[in-house]
């Protein structure tokens, strides 16, 4: 049987207006979910913060509505955390704003180990890509790898955190069951397999204006310290670092060419007191964790290994192998997997649309 005040939690949290600070505000006036939902109208209307409209929203909410989403979160094999459990985050429990309900898919022992966030443009340059697969490969190795599940550095850095055996919890802006941005789909998968996603939003519930600026919060909450790799001088990634600040969280960040747009941010950073992040050994320092490991102070200037993700097909496989090296035509790509034309063009149309592989003028693809 489910836990009755789980199922009412859950069944406030779908009420429209009732965010987490409202649902907090309630809980602490009645004593309980269960009690909310057994309120009078005018027991709701009378607590400050609550209007005549949510009170009205309240009483037409149901723990059937609860149940529904408890039957689908364990149809995925998903879970809804509250405070009291004892697997939801610790590091959350102190933020601004904490979740009064937390969505985890995965293993969701993840959420109690040392993390980092690293975080990033999604107009990434190859530079980025490069500093981004170092840093979340070695950090893996050690610790886990939070990032925001959008394209560009965030998928690069969970991406590069699976790849390396290590794992990654991805925080998103909308509900399970719903990808975003479609082109992450295999991503997804591979998370909710080998690491652990979780988000504020119920089953379903798509992205809108705001949620993912509200995520940020939760990035730099569940980890240590916040990396940031390459950020425009107004972007999210920005914002999660001055959230990480308010968090007291250590703040790193990737210098890179005063010329170049999606470096102005960090070099901003490290201007106003941010550790620049030169090598993993520069973030295990700020955890606490001692190096002594070669790798970990491998410069960003030494190439990383490069490893296919596991779920690549044959031929996805074969072109991943052939482009390791250098930049090819697609006529010399068509020649090593002696195949035709159009299986070469899909394939490499998927390896773009997730972000392995990237195309130059006069069909020249390369790792992305």
């Amino acid at each position: 049987m489910a836990d009755p005040e789980v199922v009412a939690t859950l069944a406030l949290a779908l009420v429209p207006g009732i965010g987490s600070q409202r649902l907090r505000l309630l809980l602490g006036a009645f004593g309980s979910a269960a009690a909310v939902l057994q309120a009078s109208h005018a027991r709701l209307v009378a607590l400050h913060g609550i209007s005549r409209a949510a009170a009205t929203a309240i009483r037409a909410a149901s723990p059937a509505d609860g149940e529904r989403v408890l039957s689908t979160l364990q149809e995925m094999g998903a879970r809804a955390l509250l405070p009291a459990d004892p697997d939801y985050p610790v590091q959350l429990v102190d933020i601004h704003d904490p979740p009064a309900v937390l969505y985890a898919w995965g293993d969701v022992s993840l959420l109690s180990r040392p993390a980092v966030a690293i975080v990033g443009s999604r107009n990434h340059t190859a530079y980025g890509a490069d500093a981004v697969r170092i840093l979340a490969g070695a950090v893996a190795r050690r610790a886990v790898v939070v990032s925001g599940m959008a394209r560009g550095i965030d998928a690069l850095a969970h991406s590069a955190a699976l790849d390396a055996g290590g794992a990654s919890i991805g925080v998103l802006g909308n509900g399970f069951g719903v990808i975003y941005p479609a082109a992450n789909g295999a991503l997804y998968e591979r998370m909710v397999r080998y690491g652990c996603l979780v988000t504020e939003h119920p089953p379903g519930e798509r992205p809108h204006a705001g949620s993912f600026s509200r995520r940020n919060r939760l990035i730099s909450g569940l980890a240590r310290a916040v990396v940031v790799v390459e950020a425009a001088a107004q972007s999210g990634a920005i914002v999660t670092a001055d959230l990480g600040l308010e968090q007291s969280r250590s703040i790193l960040a990737v210098p890179g060419p005063i010329t170049s747009p999606t470096s102005v941010g960090c070099n901003k950073l490290i201007q106003q007191g941010a550790k620049a992040a030169l090598c993993a050994a520069d973030i295990f320092e700020e955890l606490g964790l001692a190096t002594g490991l070669g790798d970990t102070a491998v410069a960003l200037a030494t190439p990383a290994p490069r490893v296919p993700p596991p779920d690549l097909s044959g031929l996805q496989l074969t072109l991943w192998s052939q482009l390791t090296a250098e930049p090819q035509h697609v006529d010399a790509l068509v020649a090593a997997a002696r195949t035709g034309a159009a299986a070469v063009l899909g394939a490499l149309t998927e390896l773009e649309l997730r972000g392995l592989v990237r195309q130059t003028p006069g069909m020249v693809f390369g790792l992305a």
